[in-house]
């Protein structure tokens, strides 16, 4: 028998070495024609199976009985049986198919499989790879605009910054030349007194040296006059007073770009990408928290200071009054705005882009504040807004609570916009009291939207994920409290820690994300803690109700 290599030539009896045998010997894995099939078996040294070529390959070996093809199949032990697997009692009771059928069966499903990937699954792939360079097109072509943009917003903050020094250094001009026409005309009046005193002085002489007695006689005194000094203008330097370069606000004049947002699409449910923001620096605890900074308001007694909210190194704060006030950390006051209703306004927030927002339940609006102006972003019509916080996408969270007392619900809202509306859980209970008592909400890093309820009967931070399915609520810590937990102020970290104010026990309560509860901040002689908020140092500010007074707190590294 000539070697060759099989691949190139056709099949061949390997005992005659006729060309394409249509039998097979599943024992010996030899190819036969019919011709030569009785002299293969004529061999009873081994056991054989001659089959039909194209089915070759369908009783494989037994594990156990080497010798031995296996035409049958256990479905329990689901492994492929011989006939002295039966026999011997192993799979009695179990039940057996065809090894072909088990074959049929599968090739069916490896058809389908096959079929399913061919026209249905391979297609959605080719779509999406398709799809990622017009994508990454997409962003290219987007990242262009935004240079484009920034460059242009540039060119105009120079254009303006160049008109205001220009106007600056005009001024100095006209200052300058309005000071030196008044010394000038005084310049003049001396020099014209100056030539009076040397026609004088030479007139005197003429007299001393005269022998005429009637010019000597009338001779009158001009010293009274010469000691009359004319009025001296004092010219003062203009001075110019830069003002103190802060960085945070030309970022802010600049503008800013949206944080970086991946979503995947999963099942037809967007969620957030690992990855999709940097991770912050990990801050844990601290074992004594501590106060660093004591701002006293004017605040207190009658017109408690109810809300906070942090904008950099300042604080925005409201009472009960129609104000609210902005204090920097150096115990300034920096400005006051008075609500557009002259009303109190209900709660407070500062926006991702610094912009001030406020509820105003009197007239049913939500309020932003630019620059001096007030603008109303929301007017509800049966509900009445309470509690607001901005979120990391620039949407509104709202608290409020419908017009006969027996409904509350929070709706997100994008500009004017409801987007979403949170009322009900899994269960169709409400998540939230119907009564207008404090209900202070903050979104966490993880997107969850977390709400201090301090109704009596409900004393509960209630926490629902970003699609406003309920995760959990917080009723208190383990340990007994002195007296019950009341939940008012909420606020998070750069840790998703869950932080809120314990106005009956003048305590903070810290939380992980899922509500578990880490520890307390009771050592820095609270006293009714209200409003919270956390600056992006971690640092906690807590409004005192009573006292007036913001306390800023470090609890964590």
């Amino acid at each position: 028998m000539y070697p060759r290599s099989w691949a190139q030539d056709v099949l061949r009896c390997q005992i005659c070495e006729v060309a394409a045998p249509p039998l097979y010997c599943d024992i010996c894995h030899l190819h036969l024609c019919k011709a030569c099939v009785g002299e293969h078996l004529s061999d009873e040294s081994t056991e054989h199976k001659v089959v039909p070529f194209k089915k070759r390959g369908l009783n494989p070996k037994c594990s156990k009985h080497s010798t031995q093809l296996c035409d049958l199949h256990c479905e329990k032990c689901d492994i492929p049986i011989c006939v002295e697997c039966v026999s011997s009692g192993e799979h009695l009771g179990h039940k057996m198919v065809g090894i072909l059928k088990i074959v049929e069966n599968k090739k069916e499903a490896i058809h389908r499989d096959l079929q399913e990937l061919e026209k249905n699954i391979n297609p959605i792939y080719q779509e999406m790879a398709s799809n990622i360079p017009v994508q990454k097109a997409d962003l290219t072509e987007n990242s262009q605009k935004l240079t484009t943009a920034i460059e242009k917003h540039g060119e105009d903050l120079h254009r303006e910054i160049d008109t205001a020094l220009e106007k600056l250094k005009s001024n100095v001009d006209e200052i300058e030349s309005k000071q030196v026409a008044i010394l000038n005309k005084h310049e003049n009046e001396i020099k014209r007194i100056i030539s009076e005193i040397a026609l004088t002085v030479a007139d005197l002489n003429k007299l001393l040296n005269s022998n005429d007695v009637s010019l000597v006689n009338a001779y009158k005194s001009r010293i009274p006059e010469f000691r009359r000094l004319p009025p001296k203008p004092t010219v003062s330097l203009t001075r110019f007073t830069p003002q103190k370069i802060n960085k945070e606000q030309i970022y802010q004049q600049i503008g800013s770009l949206s944080a970086l947002s991946i979503k995947t699409d999963e099942h037809g449910y967007l969620i957030d990408s690992p990855g999709a923001e940097s991770s912050p620096p990990d801050r844990p605890l601290i074992d004594i928290p501590r106060i660093i900074t004591d701002i006293n308001t004017e605040y207190g007694n009658s017109n408690e200071l109810c809300c906070v909210s942090c904008l950099n190194d300042e604080v925005w704060t409201c009472g009960l009054d129609n104000k609210m006030i902005l204090y920097n950390l150096k115990r300034e006051l920096v400005k006051s705005i008075f609500t557009k209703s002259r009303e109190r306004p209900t709660d407070i927030t500062v926006t991702q882009s610094g912009e001030l927002v406020y509820t105003d339940n009197t007239n049913r609006t939500v309020n932003i504040v630019k620059n001096t102006q007030i603008q109303t972003v929301i007017r509800l019509l049966e509900w009445i807004p309470w509690y607001v916080c901005s979120t990391f996408s620039g949407d509104l969270l709202v608290v409020m609570v419908s017009d006969d007392k027996k409904q509350a619900k929070v709706a997100r809202y994008s500009g004017a916009t409801e987007k979403q509306s949170i009322q009900f859980n899994e269960k169709g209970q409400p998540l939230y009291s119907p009564q207008s008592h404090t209900k202070y909400i903050c979104e966490n890093k993880n997107l969850d939207i977390c709400v201090a309820d301090s109704y009596t009967r409900s004393r509960a931070v209630v926490v629902v994920n970003q699609a406003g399915k309920f995760r959990f609520s917080y009723t208190g810590p383990p340990l007994i409290t002195k007296k019950p937990f009341e939940p008012v102020g909420i606020t998070t970290d750069s840790q998703s820690r869950i932080l809120t104010s314990d106005y009956n026990n003048n305590s903070i309560h810290i939380l992980d994300k899922d509500g578990q509860f880490l520890r307390y901040i009771d050592n820095c002689h609270l006293d009714h803690p209200n409003g919270l908020c956390v600056n992006t140092r971690d640092n906690l500010f807590v409004a005192e109700s009573v006292t007036g007074k913001i306390k800023q707190i470090k609890y964590s590294i």
